[in-house]
């Protein structure tokens, strides 16, 4: 995904970045698997292909079912109670911000940047809409799918930005702590390209492995759960 896929709800505006994480990013190619000797109740490795439940290309399809749920790009706003409204609000009547030069910018480089990813990690582009194991309203559309050495789900997400990052905005974190819990996986590759003026800064872009964390986890269901009632109120 580019730093915004706008869409009818929303998405963040490419403006509104957060303080990272502390951590000092690093370009990595490979990186060992975490030991887990077992998974909690959300992971679900097996059956992701089977959950489905829109491409990108069928718009109409595509915007029907984001409708009806919630996705990682509306979790990436919930960062405490007080947001839960502004999630509501912009999932109810739409967001006035639609795009702009970010963004097609964006839209513009991450076939070039998803070709990187599968040749250097083997995390194949992926543009299909998945629901969760047990909840088909809490949807996620990675920008990348892989399976690795040990037959367990690996994700890519893909951003442009025109800042230098020390690390990860939390935003983007949340983002992909709600694709894992959604795909049932362990790990994702963060990618981003840095650009001056749209002009791509590097020849290749920077990386980061992000491992899954089930209780940031919990707490992005139960905000996202807030969500999806409060709607639910509005409809009946």
């Amino acid at each position: 995904m580019t730093i915004v896929q706008p869409t009818l709800w929303g998405d963040l505006d490419p403006g509104l970045e957060e303080e990272p994480v502390p951590g000092t990013p690093v370009a990595v190619t490979h990186a060992p698997a975490p030991d887990r000797a077992a998974h909690d109740t959300f992971t679900v490795l097996r059956g992701h292909t089977e959950r489905i439940v829109a491409h990108s290309s069928d718009r109409v399809a595509w915007l029907r079912a984001r409708a009806m749920g919630i996705t990682a790009t509306d979790v990436a706003r919930l960062a405490s109670l007080r947001a839960v409204d502004a999630v509501v609000t912009d999932k109810r009547y739409g967001s006035r911000f639609s795009g702009n030069t970010y963004t097609e910018h964006g839209k513009e480089r991450e076939p070039h940047i998803a070709a990187w990813v599968a040749a250097t990690h083997g995390i194949q582009p992926s543009a299909h809409l998945f629901h969760a194991a047990a909840n088909r309203a809490h949807l996620a559309t990675p920008d990348g799918v892989g399976v690795d050495e040990s037959s367990r789900v690996v994700l890519a997400e893909i951003k442009t930005t025109a800042k230098s990052w020390r690390s990860i905005p939390r935003h983007y974190l949340r983002q992909v702590w709600w694709q894992q819990y959604v795909l049932g996986a362990d790990r994702t590759l963060f990618v981003w390209e840095r650009h001056d003026a749209f002009v791509p800064v590097a020849d290749e872009p920077e990386c980061r492995w992000v491992d899954r964390d089930d209780d940031q986890i919990r707490g992005l269901i139960q905000l996202a759960d807030l969500v999806l009632d409060r709607l639910r109120d509005f409809r009946n």
